[in-house]
């Protein structure tokens, strides 16, 4: 064999990364069988001493296969029997044919529905023998039903499994709506394994009386498992069953839980837990009705209430005589000059257009129908009591929650660096905003997230100068645009400590999608909501409140060891009262605008009447019915299938860090920042680096999202372009224009590469060429050039990297929009500033660079912003209305090279509040 055949042999590849080394075991899995599918090819060439070393690299990858193979339903035992027929027989060809099939089948996902994926190698397409076994997702003559399959937790002997399984496969018929295959295991550890490794998943049957401990002594496979078990899990006890089901409802809620006992099924059916068990049977009298249950849960599940209505509805020969010509299609389809709308957009969209709110289409301002029936099911998959939808963005969701939570005079602790909407949506309530500065990320220009710390500081101080009655509610982003994941659980219950019934709104416009990965869920505001109401049950948390406030006592507010300390609130008193809103458009495949806000308040009946108000105020009387149905569909995709495609884009996003940091040439000019570079130390107790680091694993992960109190969520990646010349928005326009790369946020030396539910290795190898392509044209032009090339060059990372501005932080409202100018927390009325910039003789304009802001900011009188000024990059207001204006803002605002700038025109210059007219209203406001 030549040196160049032998170095591109498999067998003289790296070794392939640890299984734990994958955050999604799935991906870990198709990685092997893509590993085995080129050892088995090169095997099928070779002979001699390359053969056999080759025929042993196979043996040990196929053994590592068929650990997780167990777990699965495809290829199944079958298959994988032949496989290891043909490695042991030395039938290098077949076994390269057969490999290279289930390999292609499991990539493309096509045996979910062709036959031939099923069938062995010596069966004829169709034959009998493949028949008998086949999930018949697509038989003969039949259309496309949905493939699932079945986790069976069952006691007994392996040797009765294969029998049991045929059991479930013999209940299948023809005209089910669906079709499953049966994966079984003996273990309450296995089962746990099975639910993380195997996203076909959708249902368990778990018969009574498995063991406990896996019999897989492999650990890897034990580093997989072990963050996701709870410690009192590993007590084997009487109710390994209920055990099994409150795991595995904590890992993947959407999953179906059905529990087969000879017990007392009257007393398991109506047990506290009952809610993770969907359906108990008594032994295994009525297999049919398991069957039939199966099926149901999916059911459930897939149904899309409002779309199918939407469908029944486009189908029907309808007469419109309301005001929406392009119902029906007529004057589109009709028309000499926009026929070619029609034939983009195609015939359904204009069927499925009416601005009726009966014939089955229900109305989204009072809904009583199909449309409530979807948002019951979206509060189920996104774990709230209620949720509600809306078709004008999240940042009209932002709103209605103020507008309804809030009344003048309410004081809300909000971080700077939120959304604009919650900076309007506080003007609309005449609330308060007492703003409080999150962590600076000063070298890329950007804040990082609001740390628990300084809102305690808030509300202590509240408390101390006895204002702490007026909080109402704490606003956060979670996660940021930039990937900041907060603790969202320490966070409530710290403030709820001080002040025990305050409302929380988490803005998790980009997190949505969290909710379905069973490592991120408790950082979301539902996950942290169900673990509060759980642990204020617990007799456990009442002994820790007790010895917590043995010590403590009554919250003394100058009390120093308040900041430091984890505060617990008491249970009797504590009030769980969170909103999350959710852009479902930027996470899910749902239409843009489509959001979702999710409720879970136990005091909700007391404001239901003004939410319902200021749902009426902001949502539009002619809302937009495909982003209503797009809603219904993201969430039947995401429970069905969520878990898969989540763990999916975490992997991806994972492995492009990986490819950039790694890469001998891309890694000169770019980098993905770490959790390590975007999260100060202070903040990460866990001292996690990076997901890419070498060694990193599962089990790292873990530690973080258990321990830190800030995370950064994976799929949010800061690619830094600063060392390569570019600034964030020429690096963004050059990547359009040049490569088709589109991005969205950018800082002045960064972008932020969004991986989502969509997106491919495709699109990994997409980008990875990009910035390779790049980086070999800056090298070529730095060599090309000469010195004078090579010291611009330098000059210009200097200045991105090195020479980066300041970031101002809220200094304070100007006196005459403060109630009590000698108080120590610095919330203002920021409505009554915004206002007064609609009077234009109130108002006086400076251009930026003008020498009279310098000599007032020295000398007085003190500038004070009339609108929110935001530039983007970084996309939050620098100046609020009402707000003195600092040398520090001036100076970042002179140093900003962005285009895009809301509330400032450059021409005229900042918009100030003049000041005769703060001095008369607040002579207005003594009066008052």
């Amino acid at each position: 064999m030549s040196t160049t055949a032998r170095k591109q042999s498999p067998a003289d590849d790296a070794p392939a990364r640890p299984l734990h080394e994958f955050f999604s075991a799935a991906e870990a899995r198709i990685e092997r069988w893509r590993l085995l599918h080129r050892v088995t090819r090169a095997l099928a060439a070779a002979s001699g001493n390359a053969a056999e070393k080759l025929s042993i690299q196979a043996a040990g990858v196929l053994e590592e296969i068929g650990l997780l193979e167990e777990l699965n339903g495809y290829p199944g035992p079958r298959l994988m029997s032949q496989v290891s027929d043909r490695l042991r027989q030395g039938d290098w060809t077949g076994l390269a044919r057969l490999v290279q099939r289930i390999s292609g089948a499991l990539l493309s996902n096509a045996y979910r529905d062709d036959v031939a994926a099923w069938a062995e190698d010596d069966e004829t397409e169709g034959g009998p023998s493949a028949d008998a076994m086949l999930p018949p997702a697509v038989g003969r003559g039949q259309t496309r039903r949905p493939y699932f399959e079945i986790l069976v937790v069952a006691a007994g002997e392996r040797a009765a499994w294969p029998a049991l399984a045929d059991t479930f496969r013999r209940l299948r018929r023809d005209d089910d709506a669906f079709v499953y295959e049966p994966v079984v295991v003996g273990t309450f550890e296995d089962a746990v394994l099975a639910a993380l490794v195997n996203f076909n998943i959708q249902s368990v049957v778990a018969i009574d009386g498995f063991g406990q401990a896996s019999r897989h002594n492999v650990p890897a496979l034990r580093e997989i498992l072990a963050p996701h078990i709870p410690a009192d899990a590993a007590k084997v006890d009487s109710d390994t069953t209920g055990t099994l089901a409150r795991v595995l409802h904590m890992l993947r809620p959407e999953l179906d839980v059905f529990v087969v006992t000879d017990q007392d099924v009257a007393r398991l059916a109506g047990a506290e837990d009952g809610n993770d068990v969907r359906r108990v049977f008594y032994g295994v009298e009525e297999p049919m009705e398991i069957h039939l249950a199966l099926l149901d849960g999916i059911k459930d599940r897939y149904e899309t209430p409002y779309f199918d209505n939407l469908k029944k509805y486009a189908a029907r020969p309808i007469g419109t005589f309301h005001a929406l010509p392009i119902a029906r299609g007529k004057s589109i389809f009709k028309s000499n000059w926009i026929r070619d709308m029609g034939e983009f957009y195609g015939t359904n969209l204009f069927l499925a257009e009416s601005s009726a709110t009966t014939g089955g289409l229900d109305s989204l301002l009072e809904p009583t129908g199909n449309i409530k029936v979807a948002q019951d099911k979206a509060a189920r998959a996104l774990g709230g009591d209620r949720s509600f939808f809306v078709t004008n963005g999240t940042s009209t969701s932002n709103k209605i929650i103020h507008q309804a939570l809030l009344t003048p005079g309410d004081i809300v602790l909000i971080d700077r660096d939120c959304h604009k909407s919650h900076h309007y949506g506080i003007v609309l309530a005449g609330a308060q905003p007492l703003y409080i500065d999150a962590f600076p990320l000063t070298q890329y220009s950007m804040y990082g997230s609001l740390a628990i710390r300084p809102i305690k500081e808030a509300l202590l101080q509240l408390k101390a100068e006895g204002k702490l009655d007026r909080a109402k509610m704490l606003v956060l982003t979670n996660c940021t645009f930039d990937g900041h994941v907060a603790n969202v659980e320490r966070t409530m219950l710290e403030c709820l400590a001080i002040k025990p019934d305050l409302v929380f709104l988490w803005d998790e416009a980009w997190f949505g999608y969290a909710r379905f990965s069973p490592f991120l869920r408790g950082r979301t505001a539902m996950g942290a909501a169900a673990k509060l109401r759980a642990m204020f049950r617990d007799p456990a948390y009442r002994q820790r409140y007790e010895k917590y406030k043995s010590e403590f006592g009554s919250l003394d507010a100058r009390d120093p060891r308040l900041l430091d300390a984890y505060l617990l609130p008491d249970p009797d008193k504590a009030r769980i009262r969170v909103y999350e809103s959710d852009s479902v458009h930027k996470s899910m495949s749902a239409l843009r605008q489509g959001s979702i806000i999710v409720v879970a308040d136990q005091d909700f009946a007391a404001v239901e009447a003004p939410f319902k108000e200021a749902f009426f105020t902001h949502t539009s009387t002619s809302p937009n019915l495909q982003i209503i149905a797009s809603l219904d569909l993201a969430r039947r995709q995401m429970e069905l299938e969520g878990y898969e495609l989540v763990q999916r884009a975490i992997q991806l996003a994972i492995e492009i860090r990986r490819e950039v940091n790694g890469h001998p040439l891309i890694s000169r000019y770019f980098k993905c920042a770490t959790p390590a570079e975007m999260i100060p130390a202070e903040y990460r107790k866990s001292e996690f680096q990076d997901y890419a680091q070498p060694g990193w694993s599962i089990a790292d992960t873990a530690r973080a999202l258990r321990e830190d109190e800030f995370f950064l969520d994976p799929t949010r990646i800061t690619l830094l372009c600063g060392n390569a010349g570019y600034d964030g928005s020429q690096f963004k326009a050059l990547l359009a224009s040049e490569y088709d790369v589109q991005i969205n946020k950018t800082s002045r030396n960064s972008v932020l590469v969004q991986i989502n539910i969509n997106n491919t290795r495709s699109d990994m190898a997409h980008l990875i060429k990009a910035l390779a392509d790049m980086s070999r044209n800056i090298e070529k032009r730095l060599a090309e050039g000469g010195a004078s090339e090579r010291e611009a060059f330098a000059a210009r990372v200097k200045s991105l990297v090195t020479d980066v501005p300041d970031l101002p932080n809220f200094s304070r409202f100007h006196d005459a929009f403060r109630d009590d100018t000698k108080s120590a927390t610095p919330e203002g009325h920021m409505r009554a500033a915004y206002y007064m910039a609609y009077d234009a003789s109130a108002c006086e304009y400076i251009r930026l660079n003008d020498k009279r802001i310098d000599e007032r900011l020295k000398n007085g009188p003190e500038l004070v912003s009339a609108k929110f000024v935001i530039p983007y990059p970084p996309g939050f207001p620098i100046m609020v209305p009402g707000q003195v204006i600092t040398p520090e803002t001036i100076a970042f605002m002179r140093k900003l090279d962005v285009k895009e700038i809301h509330g400032f025109n450059a021409t005229r210059g900042l918009e100030l509040l003049r000041p005769e007219a703060l001095a008369t209203h607040k002579g207005a406001a003594k009066d008052r």
